[in-house]
């Protein structure tokens, strides 16, 4: 690869562990003692990151467990999703911050522009909160005074005396695929995220992406946001997706999926489709397995091969445009592993980029 990406995995905070799809394990149930172990484990295979999801029926809080495991890892950055709305902006800025302390300057942050619980806002509405709220974050991460006037911003303060331990905000990762989505990301995010895709259509994805952000002078970095399944051999891998949603009903992952709060989002939609249109063995194209999507509301499909066939897969991606990618496989722990062990010796990546604005 001409030059290292970011590799990222997955911390389950929001329920979403299993050995069977669809099939509850207590034993993978979202916990501190669980979900500590998954990034523990990403930490110590060297992974560069890991996204810290945020549900509200499902799991536990992303910001209390970052501030806890914060002080339990060493190496790895904590991608901290975080709900536009549910937090006062000034306060958010200030636990941003405490937790980007405790990690020694490991905090990314992930943006997330969902209907908080108990509110529904139309979508350029929501997307119109949350591009004011990224605006006057970034503000007060950086240490500046924040004057801004908006429909839901509205403020004229100095920043909290707590900042960053590397001056300036963290990057902002930020995924969405409605126009007003697109705009916001295009207006106020460092990484743009897209979910699984053909690579076809994620070089469609970062070519106008790219268009929209020079429209408002900026450039922007691109994500990839995918479940894994590698093995030694394709024939073993592709049992392994086989086996994954062997115990799996219809109605199962239809309540599974009904669980989260962007199940008509355009994003969704979009998994979706790219399930309806694969082979009968659920492969979009070559190495892209789409069964995840029948129990799972967001990213829902696998990139599935034997260890050259999944670095060529990200490889491909990279020549497109994506340099950094979150994955993610089931079970966590035994999946990083797996990735751990077949991928990330063929692959040149490390440490993430300098801050940048």
């Amino acid at each position: 690869m001409s030059s290292p990406v970011e590799i990222s995995w997955f911390g389950a905070l929001c329920d979403d562990d299993y050995e069977f799809l669809g099939v509850p394990d207590p034993a993978l149930v979202s916990s501190w003692g669980h979900c500590r172990d998954i990034v523990q484990s990403a930490d110590r295979n060297g992974f560069d990151n890991i996204l810290l999801p945020s549900g509200y029926q499902l799991g536990i809080d992303s910001t209390a467990f970052a501030s806890a495991i914060a002080t339990h890892t060493e190496q790895i950055h904590l991608l901290l999703a975080v709900r536009i709305g549910e937090m006062w902006l000034p306060q958010l800025a200030r636990q941003l911050a405490t937790v980007d302390q405790l990690a020694g300057g490991r905090l990314t942050i992930n943006i997330i522009s969902s209907d908080i619980p108990g509110q529904a806002l139309d979508s350029e509405t929501r997307y119109r909160r949350t591009v004011q709220y990224m605006h006057g974050l970034r503000a007060l991460l950086d240490g500046e005074r924040l004057e801004i006037s908006g429909d839901f911003a509205n403020f004229a303060l100095d920043p909290p005396r707590i900042a960053t331990v590397d001056p300036g905000c963290p990057p902002m990762y930020f995924g969405g695929f409605s126009e007003a989505a697109k705009e916001c990301a295009a207006e106020a995010a460092d990484v743009f995220l897209t979910w699984p895709d053909t690579v076809a259509s994620v070089a469609e994805t970062i070519v106008d992406m790219r268009r929209r952000a020079g429209h408002f002078g900026r450039t922007l970095r691109y994500g990839l946001r995918a479940h894994m399944i590698v093995r030694e051999t394709e024939t073993e891998a592709r049992a392994a997706a086989d086996r994954l949603i062997s115990r799996l009903d219809a109605d199962t992952g239809a309540s599974i999926k009904s669980r989260s709060l962007d199940t008509q989002s355009a994003g969704v939609s979009r998994q979706n489709e790219l399930r309806a249109v694969a082979d009968d063995d659920g492969y979009a194209e070559a190495n892209l397995w789409t069964g995840v999507g029948r129990a799972r509301s967001g990213a829902g499909a696998a990139i599935v091969g034997d260890p050259d066939q999944v670095v060529a897969k990200l490889q491909a991606y990279q020549e497109v445009g994506v340099d950094a990618f979150i994955l993610s496989g089931y079970p966590h722990i035994a999946e990083c592993d797996l990735v751990a062990e077949h991928v990330l010796p063929k692959i040149e990546h490390g440490a993430l980029r300098p801050r940048w604005g």
